[in-house]
């Protein structure tokens, strides 16, 4: 009979392998407090979901950082670099590789830009139409696009999450959600983002909610998450969850839609009472 090691693989039993495709992301937007921690400690519950990579990326309203590497949340973070990620917001993935390599270029958060700002995308799931992605760089940009773009796909980045976060910032005169509108709705596949740029934290699922993503409330802020483990380990009160096929914008008003405000529940306030100190 085979017997664990204590090392995360899928190797243990090799005969009866099942389909994996679950990656972990998680955000936060939260003044005041150790948002890179707090990643760190949502990122550590999600482990199971991804064990080849891990990064976190942070904002302070001015500058964005991205730290990734190869390797256990464990073995990438330490108390320097959770240090250096100074800010009121981040995001961060660990990392089931399904399309690109398990190679440090294709690690996330992605990140990408333009000279006035930045995005930084952490990705749940596959695309199925990442060649017609190509195709409309192709076409905006010609053959050089990669080079012309910069970014992750000039650093060699071969997932369909980078092609995201091109699209993303491919259009300077737009800001981020009004561009997120239209790149949403041009991808097919089973997806769940957590994406920010230097102010604002933003979650999006597929159309359909194949992805999952949930939400909760800290007393200073907003968490969102592959799996609602993640908002046990950082003491956030569930939600309800991201609603599908629209990005949600995380900010000083709270979570908002671009059509209109997120509903809590009637009892929504008595209940997270209930959730300790961490409860409004």
């Amino acid at each position: 009979m085979a017997r664990g090691d204590g090392r995360l693989t899928h190797d243990l039993l090799p005969g009866e392998k099942a389909p994996q495709d679950a990656c972990g992301v998680f955000g936060v937007w939260a003044p005041g407090e150790e948002v890179a921690k707090l990643t760190y400690f949502g990122l550590y519950a999600l482990q199971h979901r991804g064990q080849e990579s891990a990064g976190i990326a942070a904002s302070d309203g001015h500058r964005l950082l991205v730290y990734k590497d190869m390797g256990l949340v464990s073995q990438v973070f330490d108390e320097a670099s959770l240090g250096s990620l100074k800010g009121h917001l981040a995001i961060g993935h660990c990392r089931y590789s399904t399309t690109g390599g398990s190679t440090w270029e294709n690690a996330q958060p992605t990140l990408g830009g333009t000279d006035d700002s930045t995005v930084a995308l952490a990705h749940n799931g596959n695309l199925t139409n990442s060649g017609e992605l190509r195709d409309l760089l192709l076409e905006r940009h010609g053959d050089a696009f990669a080079r012309e773009l910069g970014g992750e796909l000039s650093r060699g980045n071969t997932t369909d999450t980078a092609l995201v976060t091109a699209l993303l910032a491919d259009d300077p005169d737009r800001s981020l959600e009004a561009t997120a509108l239209d790149v949403l709705a041009r991808l097919k596949g089973a997806f769940c983002f957590v994406f920010m740029d230097e102010q604002s934290l933003y979650a999006a699922r597929d159309p359909q909610g194949i992805r999952p993503l949930v939400l909760g409330r800290l007393e200073r802020g907003w968490v969102v998450a592959s799996e609602a483990a993640a908002l046990a380990a950082v003491g956030a009160c569930p939600i309800p969850c991201v609603q599908p096929g629209r990005p949600n914008r995380i900010h000083a008003a709270g979570p908002r839609s671009p059509r209109r405000p997120l509903q809590l529940p009637a009892q929504g306030h008595r209940w997270r009472l209930q959730c300790g100190r961490h409860g409004p």
